[in-house]
């Protein structure tokens, strides 16, 4: 299976070496035509048949074949059902980008491959997070609403804190050398390394198959905890430019007051856009087959417009999603619906097959690679070691208000799930060199920090569920009466409540 896998790589990887190799010797040959000017086309004597016209059509083609090479490999994953069980398609797909940018680079000794955050932003995360949100199971959401914003908001606050202290606490003591950074370099590394990523996250607890209880809580955190680590991020990054002696309490206070407009700003943009797209599938009747466009255009739309006022788009495009889903799915047909459903989960999937392995490939370059050991491997106990804490303070305190209790063994799951992604790399990856003089030590030990969650936490959490004993999910469709009679309750209670005056979880599900 393993030999299949590599010759399929580098069968499918020969033409891009070879377009790299053309290319190389096309700049030298540029170059060497004396007064650096740019390529002169030959005039053409006679007619021409046939042409070759790499340079015309390489970028759309090298973007097409990566897609191809990444659908071929889901493929061969999946031709043996052992190999997945036993080992997380993301963690295949990681190494396979390990192996195919070993290639590029010994063919060219040039990354030309990398995950830039331009298109990881624009590009490849607005459709799995159109994807959760539109999906996503709403009753589940919103009965666990409370505990997710506690985990998502406080939960990445004390996480990015703790971290980014605790680093620089060690520092001063000299154990990390002279790095040259300071306290608030320090805590943004901790913010844009608290990001637990969700396409991480969901990849490996699909695969599991936890209660629904669990993976909403931990699935819900990691999507909205994304949208908050961004903000921190940015309130950092601020920070930094800024200067530390010129950061005041009265720029404290605005940067407390910007995450709360950010984050309320994204969710209330997406809510607005959420309502246009229920709005405008209810005149479509006449024109079914442009009933899936609307869906896709205006969903990221709220991403474009959210991203261009500064706010939270990846929390714009996931509450577009959860609260267009029950009017479009009203109003589109049943043909729409389908298209719909197929087609976000196609781009969905493939812009995480893509991530994955750009994950790998990007890891490939040289130049990017910084080592310190002491600042990795602290940097991996105390993400770890804070996680933990967090997860059991935050528990303790909900399960004086929760109805369904958050056992043990839920906790030492949702500590273990912490896994980083592709947002945490992104986020380094857009980090000013200029101003953050460490940049390359941050990378390499986001890379690593990613690497380590994923590779070994995702092989190993499958059997710690396993041997926990952790109850599973247990998918089947309802029956007619059994929906029914859970939408005759849910009235009931709410109709209890309102008469009651008392403001509860079914009062709030109703409206």
């Amino acid at each position: 299976m393993k030999n299949i896998a590599v010759s399929l790589a580098i069968c499918l990887a020969y033409p891009l070496i070879s377009a790299a190799l053309q290319d190389k010797d096309h700049k030298s040959g540029s170059s060497s035509d004396g007064g650096g000017g740019g390529h002169t086309p030959e005039v053409p004597t006679s007619l021409q048949i046939v042409t070759f016209k790499w340079h015309h059509v390489q970028e759309p083609y090298i973007i097409a074949l990566w897609i191809l090479v990444a659908s071929l490999a889901k493929i061969v994953f999946h031709i043996s059902h052992k190999v997945t069980t036993v080992v997380p398609e993301s963690c295949l797909l990681i190494v396979l980008g390990l192996l195919l940018g070993g290639i590029v680079w010994a063919a060219d000794h040039i990354a030309s491959f990398t995950l830039t955050p331009t298109v990881f932003f624009f590009y490849l995360l607005p459709p799995i997070v159109l994807d959760a949100g539109y999906f996503m199971p709403n009753r589940l959401f919103f009965g666990n609403l409370g505990t997710i914003l506690l985990y998502a908001v406080i939960g990445t606050v004390w996480n990015a804190a703790t971290t980014g202290l605790s680093l620089y606490g060690v520092y001063l003591t000299g154990i990390m050398g002279d790095l040259q950074i300071g306290v608030l370099e320090f805590l943004l590394f901790g913010s844009l390394i608290a990001a637990v990523d969700p396409v991480a996250v969901l990849a490996v607890f699909e695969e599991v198959h936890v209660n629904d209880v669990l993976f909403i809580i931990v699935f819900g955190e990691s999507l909205l905890n994304d949208a908050v680590t961004v903000v921190l991020y940015n309130v950092f990054d601020s920070f930094v430019a800024i200067g530390g002696e010129n950061v005041t309490g009265v720029e404290c206070v605005k940067g407390v007051v910007s995450f709360f407009v950010v984050s309320i700003g994204g969710t209330l943009v997406g809510i607005v856009f959420a309502f246009l797209l229920s709005l405008v599938t209810r005149f479509t009747k006449h024109v079914r087959i442009i009933e899936p466009g609307f869906v896709f255009v205006i969903s990221y739309l709220s991403y474009l417009t959210s991203e261009m006022l500064s706010l939270s788009a990846i929390l714009a495009i996931t509450f577009c999603g959860i609260f267009c889903q029950k009017y479009v799915k009203a109003n589109i047909s049943e043909q729409s619906a389908t298209t719909v459903r197929y087609t976000m989960k196609m781009l969905a999937s493939g812009a995480e097959t893509i991530v994955f392995m750009f994950l790998g490939i990007s890891a490939v370059d040289p130049n990017i690679w910084v080592w310190n050991t002491a600042f990795i491997l602290l940097t991996l106990l105390f993400i770890s070691v804070y996680r933990i804490i967090g997860v059991v303070v935050q528990t303790w305190i909900l399960n004086r208000y929760r109805m369904v209790q958050l056992e043990i063994i839920d906790q030492v799951v949702m500590s273990y799930g912490g896994l980083r992604g592709a947002v945490a790399f992104a986020l380094v990856a857009l980090l000013d060199g200029e101003r953050v003089k460490a940049k390359n030590l941050f990378v390499s030990t986001t890379i690593i920090v990613v690497y380590f969650t994923v590779i070994f936490q995702g092989l190993t959490i499958k059997p710690l569920v396993q041997w926990l004993k952790v109850k599973r999910s247990e998918h089947h469709e309802r029956k007619l009466n059994e929906k029914l009679h859970g939408r005759a309750f849910d009235h009931i209670c709410s109709a209890i409540e309102d008469i009651s005056g008392q403001i509860g979880h079914n009062y709030m599900r109703d409206k």
